[in-house]
């Protein structure tokens, strides 16, 4: 059984929604071709200053986050501004000259050279993650993506030359006509990559975006349930076989690899969000800034968080702790229900928990209630039963 990874310290997210061109499935707050790199930046840093008790001065931050967006669309010179001035506002403060377990850039492959992974390890990031969706280049184009499969490969290589040996892979199935063989194939290519850690999602359909105006106008048909089942089982399979441990969903590590960012969203760690359509948690409500690139430069210059912010009740850290805790493999934890909600709270969840616990999509080990293999594929029904604020 896997070791619940240790609480500690906080995380800072920040997001840069520069991109070259725009995927057609992509419904995350990002801007093509507006050329306020710079800008955006110098927006980031004094955000920074403004917000620099945001989070507690007992805990260290623990991880950084660059996402977007592309982030390898910033220079090596703007992302050393940008680094330089979270270790003096942000981690000077707090860790004491202790540097973060982890600081994680997301790359495309074809932003990547010698030169810039040589830049990302001197500047100090030591994980990459890195969007590769796919290593046949046909369906790559039907994403509109720029890079090619051998890019993909070369950019790995080079991540490795410079000292970079933590990279994440992402990888979608479930194309437009995909073959289960198809799939298959695409996961080899990248085990043989031997990435650390590797995420993999359905293709979904988000309103709004291009992908989503295909299937509504007929010009392409999703693939069925039980294929895209078939799926993610051969995803499952494949990785466990590679030595890799299937410790949420959609995330895969080889030991000692699991995203400790990522982790921290999925054990209620606190973290600051920074930029434009950026969130942050204190453990007592959510804050959102602006998703206008423009509205949220201007206001930063004239000292103002462009922000909204909810203040969470218990229903509400219930629910955000059932649609996080069980996506993982440690499941949720009884005792801690129990110590931190009440024994109400115990039974509500036991009560609920019964039809999926008598079909095999749950089972409770250890005083945790997990996912089965069966239930995940039905996680968001599963999830669903314990929902206590839908409707309020």
């Amino acid at each position: 059984m896997s070791v619940v990874l240790e609480k500690r310290g906080t995380s800072i997210y920040i997001h840069i929604p520069f991109c070259a061109s725009r995927c057609i499935y992509c419904s995350f707050f990002s801007t093509v071709g507006t050329h306020q790199e710079e800008a955006y930046v110098d927006a980031l840093c004094r955000e920074m200053e403004l917000r620099g008790d945001y989070l507690p001065l007992d805990h260290p931050v623990d991880t950084i986050y660059l996402g977007g967006g592309t982030p390898s669309q910033l220079s090596p010179t703007l992302l050393h501004t940008l680094m330089t001035h979270i270790g003096e506002k942000l981690l000077a403060p707090r860790n004491h000259g202790e540097h973060p377990r982890e600081i994680t850039i997301e790359c495309n492959p074809d932003d990547m050279s010698a030169s810039y992974a040589q830049a990302l390890a001197s500047i100090g990031f030591n994980r990459v993650s890195m969007g590769v969706q796919t290593f046949d280049d046909e369906r790559l184009r039907f994403l509109h993506r720029r890079h090619d499969a051998h890019q993909a490969a070369a950019a790995m290589q080079q991540l490795h030359a410079a000292g970079i040996d933590n990279i994440s892979l992402d990888l979608i199935f479930g194309f437009p006509g995909q073959r289960l063989e198809q799939w298959e194939a695409d996961i080899e290519r990248a085990l043989e990559l031997r990435p650390t850690h590797l995420s993999a999602y359905g293709l979904s359909y988000e309103e709004g975006t291009p992908l989503e105006r295909q299937l509504r106008d007929g010009t392409i048909s999703a693939i069925d349930e039980e294929e895209s089942i078939r799926m993610y089982d051969a995803l499952c399979d494949q990785l466990q076989d590679a030595g890799y441990e299937h410790y949420e969903l959609s995330n895969f590590a080889l030991p000692g690899y699991r995203s400790l960012h990522n982790s921290g969203y999925w054990q209620g760690v606190h973290y600051l969000g920074l930029g434009a359509a950026a969130h942050s948690y204190d453990g007592v409500s959510r804050q959102w800034n602006v998703g206008d690139l423009s509205k949220y430069i201007d206001s930063i210059a004239h000292d103002m968080i462009p922000m909204e912010r909810e203040v969470l009740d218990q229903d509400t850290r219930w629910d955000d702790l059932m649609v996080t805790a069980l996506r993982t493999c440690e499941g949720i934890d009884l005792s801690m229900v129990r110590e931190e909600y009440g024994i109400d709270y115990l039974r509500y969840l036991l009560d609920a928990a019964q039809l999926s616990l008598s079909q095999d999509l749950l089972k409770i080990e250890d005083d945790h209630l997990r996912l089965t293999r069966r239930g995940i594929p039905v996680s968001d029904m599963v999830m669903a039963d314990f929902m206590r604020s839908i409707g309020d």
